[in-house]
């Protein structure tokens, strides 16, 4: 046993042997540090993870009891209820049976009140579309929604705000808006003084 120790300590005592020491102690330094970093890293990646998450919370639609907006937030109106030409469209309905509002392709359409899903797919002109029946033959209609951006299924219930789909441009549409129409007993009617009694004005 006093041989191999004689060795070694004669050996640290050379230029070479400090070298190996120096080499085999940052050989194990690194070893070390390649399994300890993941241990180290892992928690605070997936914390990052969590804040950026709730940092990219989708907004919520302004609700008044039961009901509530489409979309969430800010938009822009389009044509309204009634007599609306537009010019250098053809296919487009001169009386407009909804009210059109637009925050840009792919934002989220949100089911204005509670009720079960009559319709969710393709329907007539409006493309793209979600109908809901809220009872009372009270039905809100969601026109124009992006192809496979649809959420919700026939038959489902659901409650003001649950996400319907994404703003498009399917059917007979110029351009990527929502077309949010109110129809009672199977007749549209004008959905500004109807969502303003229910303490929701639109533009």
């Amino acid at each position: 046993m006093g041989a191999p120790v004689a060795a070694a300590t004669a050996l640290a005592n050379t230029r070479t042997g400090r070298r190996i020491v120096i080499g085999a102690v940052l050989f194990f330094t690194l070893v070390t540090a390649f399994f300890l970093t993941p241990l180290i890293t892992i928690p605070f990646a997936v914390a990052g993870q969590s804040v950026s998450t709730v940092e990219k919370a989708q907004p919520v639609p302004a609700a008044n009891g039961e009901w509530g907006y489409p979309l969430a937030g800010g938009y822009s109106k389009g044509r309204g209820y009634g007599y609306n030409p537009v010019n250098g469209c053809n296919y487009c309905s001169k009386n407009h049976q909804g009210y059109d509002m637009a925050q840009g392709c792919g934002a989220t359409i949100y089911a204005a009140g509670a009720g079960r899903v009559i319709t969710a797919g393709s329907f007539h002109g409006w493309g793209n579309t979600v109908r809901i029946d809220h009872g009372g033959e009270l039905v809100t209609l969601y026109g124009h929604m992006q192809w496979d951006s649809i959420r919700v299924r026939v038959g489902e219930n659901v409650t003001a705000g649950t996400p319907l789909g994404a703003e498009g441009n399917t059917g007979r549409s110029f351009g990527c808006h929502l077309h949010y129409e109110v129809q009672r007993d199977g007749t549209a009617i004008d959905p500004q003084p109807f969502m303003a009694a229910l303490g929701l004005p639109l533009k």
